[in-house]
């Protein structure tokens, strides 16, 4: 389940791609397939960057890839252990909701990122998170923790205090919102709920064939029902204290 579009990105031969809470390397896995890119897979979890690097191995396997080179790192996204200014492009797909201290993780995110270059962040939408956190009680504690619910011009407007600045959005996987609002009704962590699996069973059916049917009902409904929020934006190039030099000289 591919959250960023790529087609929104100019993304060149020799960038340096990293994908900070890569998890198991889904989107590790798909910047990979551009071409001549250096992608980074970084997490915490070393049991996900074994799944990750599998993945990665896999695509290897097949040739499935644009020709460049792939790594993986233990990293936390608080404390980024990459000097600045060193990536062209960051993906943080799904990951802020978990961080107690975002805002040092917001800080770190931009810090690794070139200026000028794009920052790409996604989250749980406002709408359908609030939705699960009222059905279950025990919602925030699964799926590794969320800790807070963002609202989009409020993530925005703390993003681009960080010295970047929004060029758009999107809102994606409107067929995923009543798949985990279903796992809150009969509780997020049940493994034995029939109606949860037969749409689990679903939802693998559409990862794995693209249908014409499902493609065009989440595009459809993902500006009502999108289960994840997605922000693109640009590294300014000039911090906002030298414009203020520059203009005074």
């Amino acid at each position: 389940m591919i959250t960023v579009d790529f087609s929104r990105l100019s993304v060149r031969p020799g960038d340096r791609i990293l994908d900070i809470g890569c998890g198991s390397g889904r989107h590790t896995a798909a910047a990979y397939r551009l071409d001549g890119v250096r992608v980074t897979g970084a997490d915490l979890n070393v049991e996900d960057l074994k799944e990750a690097r599998a993945r990665l191995d896999f695509h290897d396997r097949l040739g499935e890839h644009g020709g460049g080179v792939w790594s993986l790192a233990v990293a936390d996204v608080t404390a980024l252990p990459f000097p600045d200014a060193c990536f062209d492009l960051v993906i943080c797909s799904e990951v802020l909701e978990h961080i107690p201290d975002d805002e040092l993780a917001m800080t770190e995110i931009v810090r690794v990122l070139k200026p000028g270059k794009p920052l790409v962040i996604s989250v749980p939408r406002y709408l359908p998170e609030r939705i699960c956190w009222a059905l279950s009680a025990d919602y925030f504690n699964a799926n590794q923790g969320h800790v807070r619910i963002y609202r989009k011009n409020g993530l925005t407007d703390r993003l681009e205090r960080t010295g970047t600045r929004c060029v758009g959005h999107h809102y994606a996987h409107s067929i995923h919102a009543p798949y985990w609002w279903l796992k809150c009704l009969v509780g997020p962590t049940r493994t034995d709920a029939v109606a949860v699996g037969l749409y689990h069973r679903l939802l693998v059916w559409d990862i794995m064939h693209k249908p014409w049917i499902t493609r065009f009902i989440d595009r459809l409904l993902n500006p009502i029902l999108g289960k994840s929020l997605v922000i693109y934006l640009i590294k300014n190039s000039i911090k906002k204290g030298l414009d203020i030099k520059v203009a005074l000289d």
